[in-house]
């Protein structure tokens, strides 16, 4: 589809006041980059409903509030850290749930896949010392904005330790928002807050810039 076609496609979050923006459509990279640089993300796969929540939550990238507890997991090393190493199965462990239904379908994660191989979405992997992965967070980064989509632990704290390796990386590459999308107890403890649609689109216009894909620095400086 062109420009154009997702112009029409999608209600101008702008300009309209309801946070469901359009139902239908597929998860192809076109489609994910036109709706996350306009402020918008699907929920849902059958049909496919896309928002642009009012208020909108995010993190401010150099106040995360990370508990003791993690922070000494950190710095004990106590899990061994990657990047880009299992992507699609940190979508899986995200999408896990014991009792309830997962937004995370089979077409969320063939999608996002796509996108994560023409280096659009990232993976963070937290591996136990018996190599076993236990915890990660993925998201979708452009330019120097990153939308976190989701985090799981199969092991205590796992998922946080995996976060902070993030945001660290993220600071280092000088990113400029972190958008969670909606408040829950955990991202309200770890520091996220709220803020308006219209405040939001406007912090995403800027941090887009030339909108080149991240590239994960090595370094730890």
């Amino acid at each position: 589809m062109t420009q154009r076609s997702f112009e029409q496609f999608f209600k101008n979050p702008r300009t309209w006041k309801e946070d469901l923006v359009a139902v239908g459509g597929d998860f192809s990279v076109e489609r994910l980059l036109y709706a996350y640089k306009h402020g918008i993300f699907p929920w849902s796969e059958d049909p496919v409903r896309w928002y642009c929540l009012d208020p909108r939550a995010i993190f401010d990238l150099k106040r995360v509030h990370f508990s003791k507890t993690v922070q000494r997991k950190v710095k004990q090393k106590k899990f061994r850290i990657s990047y880009n190493e299992a992507f699609s199965i940190v979508m899986q462990g995200c999408s896990y749930r014991e009792k309830d239904n997962t937004w995370i379908t089979p077409g969320f994660i063939e999608g996002y896949a796509e996108l994560h191989r023409l280096g659009w979405a990232h993976s963070v992997e937290v591996w136990n010392v018996e190599n076993v992965l236990v915890g990660g967070v993925y998201g979708v980064a452009i330019g120097k904005f990153f939308a976190g989509e989701s985090m799981f632990s199969f092991e205590s704290d796992a998922g946080k330790v995996g976060l902070f390796h993030l945001f660290e990386k993220l600071n280092q590459s000088q990113f400029e928002l972190f958008d969670t999308q909606q408040l829950n107890h955990v991202t309200w403890q770890l520091g996220a807050y709220e803020i308006p649609k219209l405040s939001y689109l406007d912090r995403l216009e800027r941090a887009l810039g030339d909108a080149h894909p991240w590239i994960i620095p090595t370094s730890h400086g």
